[in-house]
């Protein structure tokens, strides 16, 4: 059941990617060839006044697909004659359609919450080793972790989680005084708590009530934090800390889903952490699009307003075959890793 929930999810996300697109496009007046829905031998399809409309055999894509998107075609109403303007409109649609319905879904799980947890210290745990004026103390805020800001304890988590060395930099809000604490011992110890002894931080934070404004609060930091874990996971790939075998495409990610449904205790919690991890995904896919990769939104993007200064200098059209050599090459580079991550996936679901 959660694997097809999960298969449906998946495909919301890239419909609403390519109908951003396309939603972009006709109002611009930009003439659009195909919308389609799946990738693969269409099943079913229906020809529009100007657009064919397709719904395909394989649910793990889609496209949109405008006239001249190439720059090789001479129609006023095609998309490499339209001004820039129009054409970064029209790329960049996509990615803010999936960050809309990322917000959403946000905002409809939390609408739900009767209060949040923050980072403001209540309670220290017996025997917590480093408590004290020169350590942590009740009363204290935890601002950041190795430099990421926190806002609410699942940042305290994460951060804790990726930067589980033993020792963290922390700084700390006491008094109005922010304090430093570098190299600050912090494990996890078994505390007995409500008479279970459980693998904890032993820090207690602050609860927060949640009214109207907390709520809208709540998800505006969830949908930072959501783009903010794009950057953290670059930065741990280009270090080393991960590698391309824990890239996850299609596949890997709707197993995932499916993992996190049946891991939930009931089918309603079961739906909201699917819903959830759409969210995640869903502005995640926005800010990847977004990167200044050719063939991606992003770098096109970039080409767009890289060929505009270099016309400014030169006073000339610069041919757009340029232009789509290199993005047909990155594309090749991009299937190829795509296709390496597809293996990966089922192998790591059959070994798993």
């Amino acid at each position: 059941m959660y694997i097809i929930v999960a298969i449906i999810a998946f495909g919301v996300l890239i419909t609403v990617h390519e109908l951003g697109h396309f939603t972009a496009a006709k109002a611009l007046g930009v003439r659009v060839n195909e919308f389609a829905i799946g990738m693969g031998p269409k099943l079913l399809k229906k020809q529009g006044k100007e657009t064919l409309y397709s719904l395909r055999a394989l649910p793990l894509g889609g496209f949109c697909a405008l006239e001249g998107e190439n720059g090789d075609s001479a129609d006023a109403r095609s998309f490499g004659m339209q001004k820039r303007w129009r054409r970064i409109v029209i790329l960049a649609s996509g990615s803010v359609s999936n960050i809309l319905l990322g917000f959403i879904i946000v905002i409809i799980l939390v609408s739900g919450m009767k209060s949040f947890t923050g980072t403001t210290i209540t309670k220290l745990e017996d025997g917590f080793p480093n408590k004290g004026v020169d350590g942590l103390m009740a009363g204290d805020t935890v601002i950041s972790i190795n430099g990421e800001r926190l806002y609410y304890i699942d940042d305290f988590r994460l951060f804790m989680q990726i930067y589980d060395n033993g020792k963290v930099d922390l700084v700390i809000r006491r008094d109005g005084e922010s304090i430093k604490l570098n190299e600050f011992p912090m494990e996890r110890r078994e505390y007995t708590v409500d008479g279970k002894t459980e693998l904890r931080f032993g820090i207690t934070m602050n609860r927060i009530e949640g009214n109207a404004w907390e709520k809208l609060k709540f998800s505006c930091y969830s949908a930072y934090n959501y783009i903010r874990l794009v950057r953290v996971s670059l930065a741990q790939l280009i270090s080393g800390t991960v590698g391309v075998r824990d890239l996850s495409g299609p596949v890997g990610i709707i197993d995932a889903m499916n993992d996190v449904g049946r891991s939930s205790s009931t089918a309603l919690e079961a739906l909201a952490s699917i819903a959830n991890f759409t969210a995640i995904i869903a502005i995640n896919i926005a800010v990847m699009n977004l990167l200044p990769i050719p063939a991606l939104d992003g770098g096109r993007i970039v080409f767009i307003i890289i060929t505009w200064i270099i016309e400014k200098v030169i006073r000339r059209r610069v041919d757009p075959k340029y232009e789509g050599y290199i993005h047909t090459a990155t594309m090749a580079l991009l299937m190829g890793l795509m296709v390496f991550i597809l293996i990966n996936d089922v192998v790591k679901i059959v070994s798993g």
